[in-house]
């Protein structure tokens, strides 16, 4: 992933991790963020919801771990080693989310986000936050608080 123009800066910035999911680049703010691991296996749990892959121990907590490309309505995404974890923070609940692989941590003006432009009357945008356009393409700049509920939150760690 190419780096945005930081020369272009005006008011607010925003600090960002910016990874792929098949082909596409998603990016998150990093305040959500607490840390990114490598792959490693999950335990399965029964009965979880289709995006839960499993758990994992972080550190002594159980964490659940997300197949964050299936929750975006894509494909599963299949772990490899190039496959990370990215850790957040999301309603005072600690989560794993499976990604491709992490592309960047950015510095961006917050003039740079674009609103996301209306598709269709049935679309759903509340995942997405904005649209950042890059030398390389575009990237989807999600919001955690809004793809995951607090309720939703509350049931994946039960």
């Amino acid at each position: 992933m190419a780096t945005i123009n930081s020369t272009s800066f005006s008011g607010d910035t925003l600090e960002i991790i910016a990874f792929r999911l098949h082909d596409q680049e998603f990016c998150v703010k990093t305040t959500t963020i607490r840390e990114i691991r490598g792959w490693a296996p999950s335990t399965p749990i029964p009965h979880a919801p289709a995006d839960v892959i499993g758990v994992m121990n972080l550190r002594g907590s159980v964490i659940p771990i997300i197949d964050l490309a299936y929750k975006l309505g894509m494909k599963s995404t299949v772990a490899n080693e190039r496959s990370a974890i990215v850790v957040a923070e999301v309603h005072s609940m600690v989560i794993g989310m499976l990604v491709d692989r992490v592309s960047d941590i950015l510095t961006i003006s917050s003039s740079q986000v674009q609103p996301v432009p209306e598709v269709t009357a049935s679309f759903d945008r509340a995942y997405c936050e904005g649209i950042i356009a890059s030398e390389n393409g575009m990237i989807c700049f999600l919001n955690l608080s809004k793809m995951f509920k607090e309720n939703e939150t509350d049931d994946l760690a039960a």
